[in-house]
């Protein structure tokens, strides 16, 4: 297809998509949609999903599997989206908006917007600069990133992207020797936050994932070490280099307990907040323990099946901690929408994961810049919508129960 062809078929899709034929007229409506989906400009992106569509395209079956990956049957990644429905708008008139501030300031730090980069492991599964790519982008944009242990690249290598602030995220492996190793790796490298994972420890059934392995028909051994233990898996991975992994069997811990956060702090100075929390209860039991932030998150949907969103957790955790400590929320986050009912419900800021990683995958850095700045641009537009013109303006008052 010719340029000029391009150009014309993209026109005919903005009016397509444009036109209030489509409000009557569901079939032209998919249509415009599915044909919108082969779109691979990054300027012609008209909302995230136009990312996951090329991404989806580009990569890999089994990369792709464990990108989109839930557990059994998925049901709580498509929870995480269809609970948002369960909110309602409550806009505002006659307030003027011509000036929107989106910042927050979280843990001494000013941060563009309250949209952070989740850890997700691996990236270079998804575009050769991997974590570079996501820093850099990260930097440019001035967004909060965490790292994941299993990066592709070091966490001191992701902090020089970036420009330090750098998040890093802690998978408390079965040897506690590792895990205290990793926490003085990331403290050395200026880490100012840890942010550790609990919502692993039961294991996961990503049958997805293992069906679009089996549909994989490449030779990944160059890739992908074939021993069977769990130490010559991840000894390869960056921020296990030089420590002694021939005991490891999980990246999980299955002993992780309350005393466990306490001796963290033995070794750990800094910021520690808990990654994994969904109930009023251990959040209460967080702010006891001292901890200094928590992360209501369900893993995207593929640590367990409960079939809950994390906006439909988010309320009960945020009053287990009375405003104490800040709490950030991620899975399911597609739309600007979506990040003000979460700000409204008491989130200080919210996180994503597969939206940035799609970008990543379709166009690299440009790709999670896109994306951070479609998200960011939806955010605005919502606030001048309800009158709200910074985030500390947006309340509980701007939403309502949805009665659909």
């Amino acid at each position: 297809m010719s340029e000029l062809a391009r150009a014309s078929r993209r026109r005919l899709l903005r009016y397509l998509l444009a036109s209030p034929l489509l409000a009557g007229a569901p079939a032209l409506k998919s249509f415009a949609q599915d044909a919108g989906k082969e779109l691979d400009d990054i300027e012609q992106a008209l909302n995230v999903f136009d990312f996951e569509a090329i991404a989806k395209k580009k990569l890999p079956p089994a990369h792709w599997g464990y990108l989109a990956t839930g557990v059994d049957d998925d049901a709580t990644i498509a929870a995480n989206r269809e609970g948002f429905a369960n909110y309602d708008l409550r806009v505002r008139r006659m307030v003027d908006v011509s000036a929107i501030d989106t910042s927050i300031t979280l843990f001494g730090t000013k941060w563009a917007t309250p949209i952070a980069l989740c850890p997700v492991s691996s990236l270079q599964a998804f575009h050769n600069d991997g974590e570079i790519a996501v820093a850099k982008a990260a930097a440019t944009r001035k967004h909060l990133q965490m790292c994941s242990t299993l990066s592709s690249y070091s966490i001191e290598h992701v902090q020089e992207a970036r420009g330090g602030g750098v998040w890093f995220q802690l998978y408390a492996t079965d040897q506690w020797d590792v895990t205290t190793a990793l926490l003085r790796r990331a403290n050395a490298a200026g880490c100012p936050v840890a942010a550790v994972t609990v919502d692993l420890n039961g294991g996961s059934n990503r049958e997805t994932l293992t069906r679009l392995r089996h549909a994989d028909t490449r030779d990944c051994s160059v890739c992908h070490k074939s021993e069977p233990t769990g130490s010559s898996r991840l000894r390869d991975k960056a921020n296990f280099k030089g420590i002694d992994m021939s005991r490891v069997r999980s990246v999980v811990s299955q002993t992780l307990t309350w005393d466990s956060i306490k001796r963290m702090r033995d070794t750990w100075p800094n910021k520690l907040v808990i990654k994994g929390i969904v109930t009023r209860e251990d959040a209460e039991l967080a702010v006891r323990h001292g901890v200094d932030g928590l992360v209501v998150s369900n893993h995207g949907g593929r640590a367990e099946e409960s079939g809950r969103a994390t906006i439909e957790s988010l309320s009960e955790v945020v009053a287990g901690v009375d405003k104490k400590i800040p709490v950030i929320v991620d899975s399911g986050f597609r739309r600007g929408t979506d990040i003000f009912k979460a700000l409204a419900l008491g989130a200080t800021a919210i996180g994503i994961g597969r939206p940035y990683v799609w970008g990543l995958a379709a166009h690299g850095q440009q790709g999670v810049d896109a994306v951070l700045r479609i998200l960011t641009r939806e955010l605005t537009i919502v606030m001048r919508q309800a009158g709200t013109r910074s985030i500390a303006e947006i309340t509980s008052t701007a939403i309502t129960s949805s009665s659909r």
